[in-house]
């Protein structure tokens, strides 16, 4: 247990008595549901989620939601709370420590479908399910569905910001937000279990419903296998960079996260957000192409190395020439040492005709450079960094590039996740396991990054005769 802070075995313990209680029956009376559901009902659908829980996570590295909302709306909410009880306590759990994950998934799944059931039964669901009613029982359904999303994210960002120092409003708002389309469709299907469970045909139709879901999930594995060949094509990059140049250690995931938070205060769509964030991660993949003596050079440049590794934008755009899925991202690699005013390379490009990605990649590169340490200039407060990107703001930078950054880091702070140091590194901080199990403390700090564009102890570079 060692791995996870104190504060959050302690919030897990709490969860876990929360958990107990929703077990307990309540002692005032309560109306009895519309048609009593049998008592194998329960072991039975504990069943069911656990084997698909299993296959869900081991195949297609998601959650069986649609039997545990089906038994929120069949069964009375203590009932509810105890069917995700086996599935979760002996689930695949890939972090230590093993047993509080287990214990953590237990307690919040269980608290999350007794909050859907006593929802669902507070507005006459039972009523509608029974009578077969699907247009009266949406109402319900979709309330249940709402509330169980909200104990989840709640209960998840308590633990995200115990675990990890995470803002947890904001972390709590972007897991109930993206919960809420996947599980809405669980829940249709629940519901669909429901209602065919107090059907005349009984429980084995409602079985039925879980073949399309499995459709769809084979669905949704095809494309979570696509993109985590297309992660572990960027990670393969990224760390044959910083095996070349030490000091880029985090430097290239920090530009990435910084670009990120650009593009999305700019209100630039999802799939334009990870285009923009690979592009922050591998624009310095061009390095592998420099001496690596001039890379770990300690000393001040001649003008012929400076040619020589103000080369390294154009061998980036070449080295990632044959990756399909990187789209735009090429061309901010090829362009992030780019000025406004056009006193940066490889081309003196001008103003707008820099790619609206690469003046994002060009304000998060300086930012995370001035707020590092190099071997030859002390790390900068971010406050002392933003100043100086709105200094700079129309000659080097565009203005509103630096103006969302401020505007984001305002609000939000800045909290870089850099994975490069840990064993299981991956796209999340959790590394293998769901954002429902409790994560591993924050990666340790990374190796300082090299040389950025912007930097007050080194000249600036000249700019490179542009190529014809």
């Amino acid at each position: 247990m060692d791995a996870v802070p104190a504060r959050a075995r302690v919030y897990v313990v709490c969860a876990a008595l929360g958990a107990l209680l929703c077990l307990v029956p309540p002692s005032w009376p309560a109306p009895p549901p519309p048609e009593p559901t049998s008592w194998w009902a329960v072991p039975l659908l504990a069943a069911l989620y656990a084997g698909g829980e299993r296959i869900a996570r081991r195949r297609f590295a998601g959650t069986f939601y649609p039997v545990l909302l089906a038994g929120a709306f069949l069964l009375p909410p203590s009932a509810a709370a105890l069917v995700p009880l086996p599935g979760a306590l002996f689930s695949l759990v890939e972090q230590r420590p093993f047993l509080l994950r287990r214990i953590w998934r237990a307690a919040h799944l269980a608290i999350g479908v007794w909050a859907a059931a006593r929802v669902h039964r507070a507005l006459d669901g039972g009523e509608a399910v029974v009578d077969s009613d699907v247009p009266g029982a949406l109402l319900p359904a979709g309330a249940a569905v709402l509330a169980f999303c909200l104990v989840l994210a709640v209960l998840d960002g308590g633990i995200l910001a115990l675990a990890e120092g995470l803002p947890p409003r904001r972390v709590t708002r972007g897991l109930f937000l993206r919960s809420l389309a996947p599980v809405g469709v669980h829940g249709l299907a629940g519901l669909m279990m429901a209602v065919l469970w107090r059907s005349p045909y009984g429980p084995v139709a409602a079985l039925l419903v879980l073949f399309p879901m499995g459709v769809s999930w084979w669905v949704f594995a095809q494309y979570h296998q696509e993109r985590a060949a297309h992660q572990a094509t960027i990670r393969a990059l990224v760390q044959a960079v910083d095996i070349k140049d030490g000091y880029t250690r985090g430097h290239s995931e920090r530009v990435g996260q910084a670009s990120m938070m650009i593009a999305r205060e700019l209100g630039m769509d999802e799939r334009r957000i990870e285009t923009i964030r690979f592009a922050g991660i591998l624009h310095d993949v061009g390095k592998l192409g420099v001496p690596t003596r001039l890379l770990r050079k300690s000393g001040a440049l001649t003008p012929e190395e400076r040619r020589v590794i103000e080369l390294h934008p154009e061998y980036g755009h070449e080295i990632t020439r044959g990756i399909a899925f990187l789209g735009e991202a090429r061309s901010a690699i090829l362009h992030h040492h780019e000025r406004m005013d056009g006193n940066g390379y490889p081309y003196g490009l001008v103003g707008s005709q820099i790619p609206e990605s690469a003046r994002v990649v060009a304000v998060a590169d300086a930012f995370d450079a001035m707020t590092s340490t190099r071997c030859y200039s002390r790390a900068r407060p971010v406050g002392t960094a933003l100043e100086e990107l709105e200094r700079c703001a129309g000659s080097h930078f565009d203005p509103r590039m630096v103006s969302a950054l401020v505007r984001v880091i305002a609000r939000d702070g800045w909290h870089p996740v850099v994975t490069a140091d840990t064993p299981h590194g991956a796209d999340t901080p959790h590394g293998a396991d769901t954002p429902h199990d409790p994560p591993a403390p924050p990666a340790a700090p990374s190796v300082p990054s090299p040389a950025p564009s912007l930097s007050p102890a080194r000249p600036e570079a000249p700019r490179a005769r542009p190529r014809r």
